[in-house]
């Protein structure tokens, strides 16, 4: 009784019913084991009682009254190997109609079954594995910058976000309104793109940043000027870029041979989602670009600057919190995954 009442696996229930079982056997009366255990008299009363006449076995839930299950554990066995292990004939994926014309359950059942094994066969995520040979150096190398800084450094994510199609709904946007969300037209008309460059200050959470209409390395060029000017003297700048073309052709590296100060730190083939100024850009589109409708370049440019210098005032750093093992530990279950998936 008393490891019945210890036992980390037991249920909160029974071992509250063990230590009454407990404090009756110690002499204890029903009022003093009840204000021990905070419940009430009745309650000690009643699990005294029932284990006095069926000892342990009168611990254990009575069954409860209603309808008997109608599924059994081998019918609830066959939907989860079905959807694990089988795909429905010309279609890519289960549906709960599908799961229930197959096993003969009906179409609630499936869907409780489903809920409660966590099964979602309806969604699909999206990964792509790095294939780059300095992968592990490269993460420790970025990760390291994002957790633990250099000192009297700065530390700048720079990125573009290419080709920003300035778009205009062919019809007004309908506003918000009690009981019905805001709504627009699924067609829209091009007004041409820009592309949006951007420098975040890890510390901080400052932006440089600054719209062109073409995507070259020199208005890479450009760029690199403006965060120099930017910035001030007498530190060193650390820049995490992506591997884009224009990021390593002969001019910039000879930029960067003239102003030693900067160090560049390239993420990994396939891993831009390292680059912090990612966040960034999804802000921006959520807040800027997705829901706007623009009739001219210039005024979708003058959108997301506003919006940067806005946010400019009132800076907010993106955080990392990953370290670099538990990056790497994730990686390495993907990989298992896929070279134990059969394909």
């Amino acid at each position: 009784m008393t490891m019945l009442a210890r036992r980390p696996k037991s249920s909160q229930a029974m071992a509250m019913r063990a230590r009454i079982v407990l404090g009756c056997n110690e002499g204890a009366s029903n009022g003093a084991v009840a204000k021990k255990l905070r419940i009430s008299g009745a309650t000690v009363c009643k699990w005294r009682e029932r284990f006095r006449v069926r000892r342990l076995e009168g611990l254990l839930d009575e069954p409860r009254p209603g309808t008997p299950r109608s599924i059994t554990d081998r019918q609830v066995e066959q939907v989860i190997t079905r959807t694990l292990e089988s795909m429905p004939e010309n279609s890519t994926h289960w549906s709960s109609r599908l799961m229930a014309q197959k096993t003969g359950l009906s179409q609630s059942a499936i869907v409780r079954i489903w809920h409660a094994f966590g099964l979602q066969p309806h969604r699909v995520e999206n990964f792509k594995f790095s294939k780059d040979p300095l992968f592990v150096e490269k993460v420790r190398d970025i990760v390291g910058l994002y957790i633990n800084p250099p000192d009297h450094a700065i530390v700048l994510c720079v990125d573009e976000k290419s080709q920003v199609q300035a778009l205009n709904r062919t019809q007004p946007i309908l506003p918000l309104a009690p009981g019905v969300p805001a709504r627009q037209s699924h067609d829209y008309e091009r007004h041409g793109v820009t592309s949006l460059f951007a420098a975040l200050d890890v510390a901080s959470g400052v932006t440089i940043s600054n719209c062109y209409r073409r995507h070259r390395h020199q208005e890479f060029l450009r760029f690199l000027n403006e965060i120099d000017a930017n910035l001030p003297g007498g530190f060193d700048v650390h820049l995490v870029m992506d591997n884009y073309g224009t990021h390593k052709v002969g001019k910039v590296q000879a930029w960067l041979a003239r102003h030693p100060r900067y160090h560049v730190h390239f993420t990994p083939t396939s891993g831009s989602w390292l680059n912090l100024v990612e966040r960034l850009f999804a802000e921006v589109t959520e807040r800027c670009v997705r829901r706007g409708s623009h009739t001219a370049v210039r005024a979708l440019e003058k959108a997301m600057i506003d919006y940067l210098d806005q946010r400019n005032r009132d800076p907010k750093p993106f955080v990392w919190r990953a370290d670099a093992d538990l990056i790497l530990r994730k990686v390495e279950r993907v990989c298992k995954r896929i070279s134990d998936s059969g394909h």
